[in-house]
C-alpha cells in the first residue's frame, strides 16, 4: 500500500530494537535514522510496502546461495533494500501526446511515480556479505524491472567485481524458483530451432544477459577510462574505499547515468556503492566520506541518497565485544564473534596487521602504512580563521623539482593552541603535468589561497620571496622568528637575514635526531585538536605523512610515494622548532 504517513516496516523494527538497547549503533547510523524519521514526516515522500516485499519475495523464492542453499534475507539486507525500494516521490513531467486524428500532437502535464533513492552508500565491515547484497540488487533489475538496460558492477580487481556475479550464475545453474526455471529452460546449443526453446538468461564471457528484458549486466575494471561515458541504469561499486583509486568512480558513473535525465529511459538510475573502510589516504574515498558526513549532519539536503555507515565510535570499543555490532550488523550471522576475537588477538601480537584489522573489521579509518596523523586529526576547521596582525613563527621547506615550496605561519594562541596558515608555491609546468584528478585538487588549493602558481618552468626563489613578502605585509603578520630546512635555502635565507636581521633565524636540519621531539609534540597538539587550520592543503599534506622509527624510538617524517606531498607539514615543524628557540620574542 502506498502511504505518505506509514512507518517503513523493517526500519520500524530496527528503530524499536535500537531504542530498546538491543542493537548498538554508531553516531553515523544514528544520524541516518534521523534522516529517515524526517522522510516519514515529510508528506512529499511516499512509502510502498508492496515494492519492498516484492524484492524480498524475488530474492527468497528465486535466488540461490553460492553453495546451493536457498536464500533467507538477513534483517540488514531488508533494511538496506527497503531504503531503495520503499521510498517514492511524485513528479510532474511534460509528456508529448499525439492528437486522436493522427495530425500532430501536444504536450500534457503528467504526474509520475518515481523511486526516491538514486545512490546508496554502504560502508560496513568485512564479513557482512555486502557483495551478496549487491548481487541481489543487480539480479532484481536484471530479471524483474523491464525498463532496465545496461548494468555494471565494478571493483578494484576483476576477482572482487566477479563476486557480485557468482550468486546470479549459481541461480542460473541451479534454478529453483519458477521464474529462473522459465528463464533457464532450453538448450544454449539450440541456435537454429525455436527461440522459445533457448534459455532467456545467459551467462556469457562479458557478463549476464536477459534476452526478454534486454538487460545486460557486465563487469568493468575500476578505472575512469573504462567507466566514463557509460549510461548505466544500475551500477554497483564494490570496495570503493579499499583500492588506491585517485579518481571518483562513483561520480564518473553518476555523470554518465544522469546524461539522460528527463528522458523516459534513464531517469531512475541507481548506484549502490559498497565497501569496508579503506587503508588508502587522500584518495577520492576521503572526499566522498566528507560529503556523506555533511549530508548526515544535515548541512545540505540530499533526499536521493541513502547512507548506511557502520563503524565503532572509538578505538576503545575494540576491546568491548558488545559494541562490535556497530561495525558489522551481521555479526554472528555471516561472521562469528570468534573470528573477530581472533583478529583482535592477531592485531595485538602482529602490529603489521593492526591497521588492516581496525579498518576492515571495525570501520576505523586506518592506513596500510603507519601514517603519522589519524584521519580525524587531519580534518580542517569549518570556519575560516583570521590571524591578521598577530605574532607568528615562520617555517620554510624550500623545494626543488615538483615538490611544494612551502611556508607555514604558526600563531601561538591561548591555552597552548596554535593557529596555522600555509603558503605554497609551484610552477605552471608542474600544475599542467599533473593527472586530471590531482590537478583538480590543486585547483581547490589555489582557490582557497594556500597554493600559488607561478609562471614559468622553474621556481625562482627571489620571485617566491617577493610574493611571500607581499603576502606577509598584506596580512600584517608579525614574524618573530624563522625556521628553515637548509636544503636549497641559502639565497632565500641570506636575503631574509639582510632585510629582517639575523635574530630569530634557526636552521632546522632534517633527520631522526632533530625531528623526533618536535614531531611528537605536533602529534600531541593534533590529537588534542590544538593545531587549528582551515586549509584543505594542510589536510592533504598531513594525510600523506608517514614516519620511520629507529630502534631508539626516534622518528623521521617521510611520504609513501613521490606524488604524496608533505612539505607544508615539514614547514610547520620548522616553524615550531623556531618558536621553541625564541619563545621570549612572543608576548
Amino acid at each position: 500500500m502506498l502511504s505518505n504517513t506509514a512507518t517503513p516496516k523493517y526500519y520500524g523494527q530496527f528503530r524499536d530494537a535500537v531504542l530498546r538497547g538491543e542493537i548498538p549503533v554508531c553516531e553515523e547510523i544514528s544520524m541516518e535514522m534521523n534522516r529517515i524519521d524526517a522522510l516519514i514526516t515529510n508528506p512529499d515522500y511516499w512509502y510502498d510496502d508492496q515494492a519492498v516485499e516484492g524484492w524480498i519475495k524475488y530474492c527468497e523464492q528465486e535466488l540461490t546461495l553460492t553453495n546451493g542453499e536457498p536464500v533467507h534475507l538477513l534483517d540488514s539486507f531488508k533494511l538496506w533494500g527497503e531504503s531503495i525500494f520503499g521510498w517514492y516521490e511524485f513528479v510532474e513531467r511534460s509528456v508529448y501526446k499525439p492528437n486522436p486524428n493522427g495530425q500532430g500532437g501536444h504536450y500534457v502535464r503528467k504526474v509520475i511515480k518515481k523511486r526516491l533513492i538514486r545512490k546508496q552508500y554502504l560502508i560496513v565491515a568485512r564479513g557482512a556479505a555486502k557483495s551478496m547484497y549487491a548481487s541481489f540488487i543487480q539480479s532484481f533489475f536484471l530479471n524483474i524491472d523491464g525498463s532496465t538496460t545496461h548494468q555494471v558492477t565494478t571493483a578494484p580487481t576483476m576477482i572482487q567485481a566477479n563476486e557480485v556475479m557468482s550468486p546470479i550464475r549459481t541461480s542460473i545453474n541451479r534454478a529453483r524458483g519458477p521464474l529462473f526455471q522459465f528463464l533457464t529452460a532450453g538448450s544454449i546449443q539450440n541456435t537454429t530451432g525455436s527461440k522459445a526453446n533457448r534459455p532467456k538468461l545467459l551467462s556469457t564471457k562479458e557478463g549476464i544477459l536477459n534476452t526478454i528484458t534486454g538487460s545486460k549486466l557486465e563487469i568493468r575494471p575500476m578505472t575512469i577510462d573504462r567507466l566514463q561515458g557509460l549510461r548505466v541504469r544500475v551500477a554497483t561499486v564494490d570496495e570503493w574505499l579499499s583500492g588506491d583509486i585517485r579518481e571518483d568512480v562513483i561520480g564518473c558513473l553518476e555523470q554518465g547515468a544522469a546524461k539522460e535525465q528527463g528522458s523516459a529511459g534513464n531517469n531512475d538510475y541507481l548506484i549502490v556503492a559498497i565497501s569496508s573502510e579503506g587503508t588508502v589516504r587522500n584518495g577520492a574515498g576521503d572526499t566522498v566520506k566528507m560529503e556523506l558526513m555533511e549530508i548526515l549532519k544535515g548541512e545540505y539536503d540530499a533526499p536521493h541518497v541513502s547512507i548506511w555507515w557502520y563503524k565503532l565510535d572509538s578505538i576503545d570499543e575494540v576491546g568491548m565485544p558488545e559494541m562490535w555490532r556497530k561495525a558489522n550488523p551481521n555479526l554472528d550471522f555471516t561472521v562469528t564473534y570468534e573470528t573477530y576475537q581472533l583478529d583482535v588477538e592477531r592485531a595485538e601480537k602482529a602490529p603489521a596487521t593492526r591497521n588492516d584489522i581496525l579498518a576492515k573489521r571495525f570501520g576505523i579509518p586506518m592506513e596500510g602504512y603507519t601514517y603519522f596523523f589519524s584521519y580525524e586529526e587531519t580534518l580542517p576547521l569549518e570556519n575560516r580563521q583570521d590571524f591578521r596582525g598577530m605574532d607568528c613563527a615562520l617555517g620554510a621547506d624550500l623545494s626543488q623539482g615538483d615538490d611544494f615550496c612551502s611556508f607555514s605561519f604558526l600563531f601561538p594562541l591561548r591555552g597552548g593552541a596554535f593557529g596555522v596558515k600555509t603558503r605554497n608555491y609551484i610552477t605552471e609546468r608542474t600544475l599542467h603535468k599533473l593527472p586530471l584528478a590531482m590537478r583538480q585538487k590543486y585547483e581547490e588549493f589555489r582557490a582557497e589561497g594556500s597554493l600559488v602558481v607561478i609562471e614559468g618552468t622553474t621556481l625562482k626563489m627571489m620571485d617566491v620571496y617577493d610574493e611571500l613578502d607581499n603576502y606577509i605585509v598584506e596580512h600584517e603578520y608579525n614574524v618573530c622568528c624563522f625556521g628553515y630546512d637548509p636544503y636549497n635555502a641559502a639565497a632565500f635565507v641570506e636575503r631574509w637575514s639582510t632585510e629582517n636581521g639575523p635574530f630569530g633565524v634557526a636552521k632546522v636540519r632534517q633527520g631522526m635526531q632533530t625531528e623526533s621531539v618536535p614531531l611528537g609534540e605536533l602529534k600531541k597538539l593534533a590529537e588534542d585538536r590544538m593545531l587549528l587550520f582551515d586549509e584543505k592543503l594542510m589536510q592533504y599534506t598531513m594525510g600523506n605523512c608517514i614516519v620511520m622509527e629507529d630502534t631508539n624510538g626516534n622518528r623521521k617524517l617521510l611520504k609513501k610515494r613521490y606524488d604524496h606531498k608533505i612539505d607544508a607539514v615539514a614547514a610547520t615543524m620548522d616553524a615550531y622548532v623556531a618558536y621553541g628557540l625564541n619563545t621570549e620574542e612572543f608576548v
